[in-house]
């Protein structure tokens, strides 16, 4: 009777290592926990404004589409540049012409004020592919780490940038971030979250923003690096008066 009893337990407990097989860790399913526990379904209807470096940007929701403000002083003019549809340039609320090639600059610099601001939101758009590359430590803490790149299609001017991210196992939040890019004679950079905040349900935070003192390493060893000490703090990302509605 007592060895029935303990093949059945045998039994269970077999079972129950193959059911934890079969949940897997995948990079999919951690950013889905990241963008739980950091605004979740708050991200498709909310509007907010916040300012950054003298500027102010908003954000509106108008039938299920987003629309990207930036508005800024210029001389004794006020400049208000739309994302939308189409990029729109407005100075004291009349319509300007912009070159199509600088049209596109302003889109993307409002686009990427927006993409780090909400994240970890825009790891589930489109165009990004994500990878697992592992468990990694950090400063005596566990993170998932992953590694994003983007598909040309609906990827953008800079779909060819790599970025990574660090996944604390504890919060499921992106403690830390970094990429590598080739606009602008290209580069590398490395950001450390803080000063977190929720505003009406939704995660917000401030970088520190380092670079490698050499740019021929590895972008997948920046982490180590950063360890290391063998990267610099170039400035701080801070975003002001944040107003979620």
């Amino acid at each position: 009777m007592i060895k029935k009893s303990m093949f059945f337990l045998l039994l269970i407990a077999f079972a129950a290592c193959k059911n934890e097989k079969k949940v897997a860790i995948s990079a999919q399913s951690i950013v889905d926990n990241a963008i739980a526990v950091s605004g979740d379904s708050l991200y498709k209807t909310k509007k907010m404004s916040f300012d950054f470096r003298n500027k102010k940007y908003v954000l509106l929701q108008e039938n299920g589409k987003r629309i990207m403000k930036r508005i800024f002083k210029q001389d004794s003019t006020i400049v208000t540049d739309v994302k939308a549809a189409k990029f729109t340039r407005l100075v004291n609320d009349s319509v300007v012409a912009v070159a199509d090639s600088t049209a596109r600059k302003y889109d993307n610099a409002i686009n990427s004020v927006f993409y780090f601001a909400l994240l970890p939101y825009g790891l589930n758009d489109a165009a990004v592919k994500k990878e697992y590359l592992g468990e990694v430590t950090i400063k005596s803490k566990q993170y998932y780490k992953v590694k994003v790149t983007f598909s040309e299609a609906n990827g953008g001017d800079d779909f060819e940038d790599t970025y990574l991210y660090w996944f604390n196992k504890e919060t499921a939040k992106p403690d830390y971030l970094a990429y590598k890019f080739f606009v602008n004679d290209g580069g590398m950079r490395f950001r450390v979250a803080y000063n977190e905040r929720y505003v009406n349900g939704i995660r917000f935070v401030d970088y520190e923003n380092y670079k490698p003192k050499s740019e021929s390493m590895n972008i997948l060893e920046i982490d180590k690096m950063f360890q290391n000490n063998e990267l610099k703090l170039l400035s701080k990302i801070e975003l002001d008066n944040i107003i979620v509605y």
